[in-house]
């Protein structure tokens, strides 16, 4: 590996290591959290953080893989943008779920993550057919959590 790769693979694991601790730090598993009723199917809470450590890395990767092979400075620089919103909609949905104690909200806020992540990975495969693989299990991921917020929405509504 050139050493060209290195501060764009930092660039990519500081960014990563960010929204992973934004989202640790508005995600409260005590108190209000463990009053919801879970679907019988959700994992133990030990598989979250599994999960997502092996997802942000992931992200990462296929970040700067495709960035490395972006033909123009106004492809990085939108690809750059749309990591960015994924991270920000990333966040929001832990800010909406566990903070403001609404996963009604934080449903309709998945729909935009879900979206994002598809565009990531329709984006990057214009650049990296890699990277768009290493993009699939974040959105397995996202759509299984889809799942299990809307079963959570339904056992336990209303909120607010």
């Amino acid at each position: 590996m050139s050493r060209a790769w290195i501060p764009p693979i930092l660039v990519a694991a500081v960014a990563a290591a960010l929204v992973a601790f934004l989202g640790a730090t508005i995600t409260d598993l005590d108190g209000w959290y463990r009053t919801l009723e879970q679907p019988a199917w959700a994992p133990p809470g030990y598989m979250y953080g599994m999960a997502w450590t092996a997802i942000y890395a992931l992200v990462a990767l296929a970040a700067v893989t495709a960035w490395r092979n972006t033909p123009t400075t106004q492809a990085s620089d939108m690809l750059i943008g749309l990591f960015a919103l994924n991270g920000f909609l990333n966040i929001l949905w832990s800010l909406l779920f566990f903070r403001a104690q609404r996963p009604d909200w934080a449903l309709i806020e998945l729909i935009a993550l879900w979206i994002s992540i598809a565009v990531l990975i329709a984006v990057c495969g214009r650049y990296s057919k890699i990277a768009a693989l290493l993009l699939l299990p974040y959105l397995a991921w996202v759509t299984f959590a889809g799942a299990l917020n809307w079963e959570v929405v339904q056992l336990n509504t209303p909120f607010g």
